[in-house]
């Protein structure tokens, strides 16, 4: 469904993505993990249009659109559910997830697919005249991807659903997001520095290091589960005792027991 091939990207002189190339088929759940500032957000703004390529292929169901606007990407069934929830606060529960509903199929299934979306997540129900504004954040996330469903996309791009969440509702929105691969059999592509959690879910991964895809595989492979959790550990340090030497420091690994924390920084 989705083919990448030598992708990059660049910001000024900065370059995000350097020869990028990962492949996803139909039906399957891809997690790409990796540290801060390896580039895994711009690679999906780079899949859905809202960032420019400066090489490289991007081939949707074997047709390249890299040169394609963000809305016409959309249209072909990239939905895309951006990191930080994005919702409209001044706009109701309901009116940000009519505005999922930007396709002309999805709008003939708007009906049906707000009822869907309210069953999956029932809070949103209980507040959907609502201003999206007043909801906790677990809420709005909730509410961003109950508004990527509503464009009855074929491919979905989620970037970190779980930031800045407690534990309870990552949880939760895990189980939501394994119930919609396995009810509506989705392709996804899952953006998360929870590794556990998402390799959990997923059918394959890619792990990422400054612009570059260092490793892929099933994640019951060895090498692959590894080498995502030296990626874990990397995001805990976040020093450049990381990047001189692909090991978190003595005092970052004495500190690295317990949860793992969701970084802020850029990505």
């Amino acid at each position: 469904m989705l083919s990448i091939t030598g992708l990059g990207v660049t910001y000024g002189g900065l370059h995000a993505l350097t020869g990028v190339t990962l492949e996803v088929g139909a039906g399957e759940f891809v997690t790409l993990v990796g540290p801060n500032g390896a580039g895994k957000t711009t690679l999906l703004k780079a899949i859905s249009g809202t960032v420019a390529a400066s090489e490289g292929r991007v081939a949707y169901q074997g047709r390249d659109v890299a040169r394609l606007r963000a809305s016409e990407r959309a249209a072909l069934g990239i939905a895309h559910v951006p990191e930080g929830r994005r919702v409209f606060p001044t706009l109701t529960v309901r009116e940000n997830l009519e505005l999922g509903s930007y396709r002309r199929a999805a709008r003939r299934r708007r009906t049906e697919s707000l009822a869907t979306v309210l069953e999956l997540f029932p809070i949103l129900r209980e507040r959907e005249r609502q201003l999206a504004g007043s909801l906790s954040g677990g809420e709005q996330q909730m509410l961003a991807l109950g508004r990527g469903l509503m464009a009855q996309p074929e491919l979905l791009l989620l970037d970190e659903p779980s930031q800045g969440l407690g534990p309870r509702i990552v949880e939760q929105i895990f189980e939501t997001i394994d119930r919609i691969r396995r009810e509506r059999r989705l392709t996804i592509l899952l953006v998360e520095q929870r590794v556990v959690e998402a390799l959990e879910l997923c059918d394959r991964g890619y792990v990422l290091e400054t612009g570059r895809v260092v490793l892929d595989g099933g994640r019951e492979g060895s090498t692959f589960t590894s080498s995502a959790s030296r990626i874990r550990e990397a995001s805990r340090c976040g020093r450049a005792c990381w990047r001189a030497s692909h090991r978190p420091c003595r005092d970052c690994s004495a500190r690295s027991s317990g949860g793992w924390p969701i970084a802020s920084g850029a990505r």
